[in-house]
């Protein structure tokens, strides 16, 4: 059995509240949708079920409606290299998280004001035949004080291999999306 972790954390693609309506009110939810343009009065609703739902909320690099909306904290992705992208004197109770691949984009995280760290990928994911595994992962975590997250091809079959990395927590997308998540 897997060590329990306190942060998880769940991709989705949409503001639709089937995506989240079976899981776990102790994972985060982080919503990233960059193919089609924001609908504030959708984002706004599904914003509202979370917060209902006790779920955290994080929206994905727009600052502004984040802030706006009164999400609880912004994830930043590791293409988003914008060092002066926090400079906003409302974002004293955003938490901030974003994604890294690398020693220079951990960097750029760290000079961003990210809290939490998700080193990626992990595992073999289907977007790209390049991922970490366990030992180049616990040596990009040795990088960063941070808080560190898990992403990236996490499935029941390896999973347990969580155990050996340095990390407060994992995020993922269709690990959640089964109903044998934890």
């Amino acid at each position: 059995m897997h060590k329990k972790f306190l942060s998880r954390f769940y991709f989705v693609p949409d503001y639709d509240k089937d995506y989240i309506k079976d899981i776990d009110k102790k994972i985060n939810i982080i919503v990233r949708s960059y193919k089609k343009p924001i609908d504030l009065k959708k984002l706004k609703e599904f914003r509202n079920f979370c917060k209902l739902n006790n779920y955290q909320i994080f929206l994905s690099n727009n600052l502004k409606v984040a802030l706006n909306l009164k999400f609880d904290g912004i994830y930043i992705p590791s293409f988003n290299k914008k060092i002066n992208f926090l400079l906003n004197k409302n974002t004293k109770n955003l938490k901030v998280i974003g994604s890294a691949h690398n020693i220079k984009e951990i960097k750029i995280k760290e000079k961003q004001g990210v809290d939490v760290l998700f080193i990626s990928p992990l595992f073999n994911i289907k977007k790209s035949n390049r991922f970490l595994e366990v030992q180049k992962f616990n040596l990009l975590a040795q990088i960063t004080s941070k808080k560190k997250i898990a992403l990236g091809g996490i499935n029941q079959s390896n999973i347990k291999k969580l155990s050996l990395l340095q990390v407060e927590g994992f995020a993922g997308i269709s690990y959640f999306q089964k109903k044998t998540a934890p």
